[in-house]
C-alpha cells in the first residue's frame, strides 16, 4: 500500500512496489496521503515515486470486474484522484521508475511535473489496443496537459514512449539514470517548496477549470 515520508519539505509519496493498480483501498491511501500534505503548513512539495518494475499500471481491471455493479461509483473515483493531484495547492513531481501506464499515465499527467528512467521502461495509453474508451474526464485531463499532436498520437496510436522520445514529446521534463529519478524529482520539488498555497492552488483552479469540471461532473462520467 502507499505510504507517505517527509525528506526536509519534500513529501514522498510512494505508490508501492506491485503493479500500483488503482484498488479501491489504493485509491483510498492515495487520497489520505494527498490529505495530509494539502493540511501541512509551511513551504512543501510532493513527490510520488514507486520501486520495482512499474510506477503504476494503471485501472483494476481484476477488481472492476468482479464487482461490475460498483463500476460507475469507481470511475467517479479515479476521476477525483486525478482532480486532486491536478488542483494540489502543491508543486507536484512524478518519479516515473517503471513502466507508467493507462490511468497511471493519465495519473502522471495530473502531476506538474515528471522524470522518467531514460533507458528502460515505457510511458503508454494503451486504450486503442485493448478496446478501452477514454472516459470524458480522462480525455480532458490528457487533452490538457499535452500538447494536440502528442495527445493525438498517444491517445490514438497507443505508442510506448522510452524515457528520451517522453522528453521529445514533452511528456516529461527529464529523462534520467535509474539511480537519479527519484533523487532528480526530490531536487526539482525542493526547488519549487516556497509556491505552495492557496495563490498556487487558485492558479492551478482557474488554470485546468474546464479539466476540473469534466472531472468532477458525477452526472454522466462515462459521457
Amino acid at each position: 500500500m502507499p505510504s507517505l515520508d517527509r525528506q526536509d519539505n519534500v513529501f514522498v509519496l510512494d505508490l508501492g512496489n506491485g503493479e500500483n493498480r488503482f484498488h479501491p483501498d489504493w485509491i483510498t491511501a492515495v487520497g489520505d496521503a494527498l490529505n495530509e500534505v494539502e493540511k501541512a503548513e509551511g513551504p512543501r512539495a510532493l513527490v510520488t515515486a514507486a520501486t520495482g518494475k512499474f510506477y503504476s499500471n494503471g485501472l483494476d481491471l481484476e477488481w472492476l470486474f468482479a464487482h461490475a455493479d460498483e463500476h460507475m461509483d469507481y470511475v467517479v473515483s479515479v476521476h477525483e484522484l486525478f482532480a486532486r493531484m491536478l488542483s494540489l495547492p502543491v508543486v507536484t513531481v512524478a518519479a516515473l521508475q517503471g513502466h507508467t501506464f493507462a490511468a497511471g499515465a493519465m495519473f502522471s499527467l495530473a502531476h506538474d511535473l515528471r522524470v522518467m528512467r531514460a533507458d528502460r521502461g515505457y510511458w503508454c495509453m494503451p486504450e486503442a489496443d485493448i478496446n478501452i474508451p477514454f472516459t470524458p474526464g480522462m480525455a480532458a485531463l490528457i487533452q490538457c496537459r499535452l500538447a494536440p499532436q502528442t495527445a493525438h498520437e498517444a491517445m490514438l496510436t497507443a505508442r510506448r514512449y522510452g524515457g528520451v522520445d517522453a522528453v521529445a514529446a514533452c511528456i516529461v521534463d527529464r529523462a534520467v539514470s535509474e539511480e537519479a529519478v527519484r533523487s532528480t524529482a526530490i531536487e526539482l520539488a525542493q526547488a519549487q517548496v516556497m509556491k505552495a498555497g492557496n495563490t498556487l492552488g487558485t492558479n492551478k483552479t482557474r488554470m485546468y477549470a474546464p479539466a476540473l469540471a469534466t472531472l468532477r461532473d458525477t452526472t454522466n462520467p462515462l459521457g
